[in-house]
């Protein structure tokens, strides 16, 4: 072979080696046998990857969240029985449930043809490609925004805001978007951003900024919001998570008075009185003290201290 021409199918194989690692590995998702999956976006186009390794928190772990476990949940029986439904924003505290309520709904409604994708804000250019991909399959998808938020300089939410309410949508009835963020607003507020309102005969005029960053999440049709959890609250999160960790790996973990001053000492070290540090004390606890029955070869152990 010539030199030249050597060089040449080189080039041309070490380009293409560079391209398949950008290009994702598509595959044509059999929704039948799978019920969730990730958007993986590249530079050239995204694909849809089955997402294994699923959650099976169900409905009722979940506690003191009884208000938007039954508006969320009555808003996605709507959806799946072919219903107008409303796409949701799920804002507040931190590890309060708001994730794990859409995974449970998913664990709930997966047998009635409910289904779940992944989509991270880097990809919201990408919802167009995906509605097109999903528009007739006789499954009704949840497209998942988890922790959601903006920052002041990033205009990627305007891909959002046209889709809730854009054309995206309104052609696509087997869709909905399901977002999570800490933020009510998902753009950051600033005091400058007031300067601009007025009071005309005691009404309050927002300026031009604020209403910007106010009408994302305008179009979302249900909020809901999430609040730290009171002391009493938590401790019963920490009492069942504890009961169902313990009957999974097969001891008996009561929530004894050592239970109860480990958790409360636990939310304390933590900051945060929730959910998610419910479940990581129960986690703790009960692996805590398998750990020690082992080593013991007794069921009769103490609780692991922090």
């Amino acid at each position: 072979m010539d030199e030249s021409l050597k060089r040449l199918a080189e080039l041309a194989a070490s380009s293409l080696a560079r391209l398949d690692g950008v290009l994702p590995v598509t595959q044509s998702l059999d929704w039948s046998g799978c019920r969730a999956a990730l958007w993986h976006r590249s530079p050239i186009h995204g694909g849809l990857r089955a997402h294994a390794d699923l959650d099976d928190i169900d409905l009722d772990d979940l506690l003191h969240i009884d208000r938007q476990k039954a508006l969320i949940e009555a808003n996605t029986q709507q959806f799946v029985r072919g219903f107008p439904a409303n796409n949701v924003l799920l804002w507040g505290a931190r590890g309060a449930g708001k994730s794990s309520l859409i995974h449970a709904l998913l664990n709930r409604y997966a047998d009635q043809g409910l289904r779940l994708i992944e989509v991270d804000k880097h990809s919201l250019a990408s919802l167009a490609d995906i509605a097109d991909r999903l528009r007739d399959e006789p499954y009704r998808f949840v497209l998942v925004c988890d922790d959601l938020s903006f920052d002041a300089d990033d205009s990627s939410y305007r891909e959002l805001k046209s889709a809730l309410e854009g054309s995206v949508f309104r052609s696509s009835r087997n869709i909905l978007i399901y977002a999570t963020s800490n933020r009510r607003h998902l753009l950051p507020e600033y005091t400058r951003d007031n300067l601009d309102t007025v009071v005309g005969e005691g009404e309050i005029h927002h300026g031009e900024a604020v209403d910007e960053k106010i009408s994302l999440s305008d179009r979302f049709g249900l909020w809901l919001a999430f609040h730290p959890f009171r002391q009493d609250a938590y401790l019963d999160v920490a009492a069942h998570w504890l009961k169902r960790i313990g009957v999974e790996h097969g001891i008996d973990t009561p929530f004894d008075d050592d239970a109860r001053a480990e958790a409360l000492r636990w939310a304390l070290a933590r900051g945060a009185r929730n959910g998610r540090t419910a479940h990581y004390f129960a986690r703790h606890w009960v692996g805590g003290k398998l750990l020690a029955r082992e080593e013991n070869g007794s069921g009769d152990v103490r609780g692991p201290s922090a």
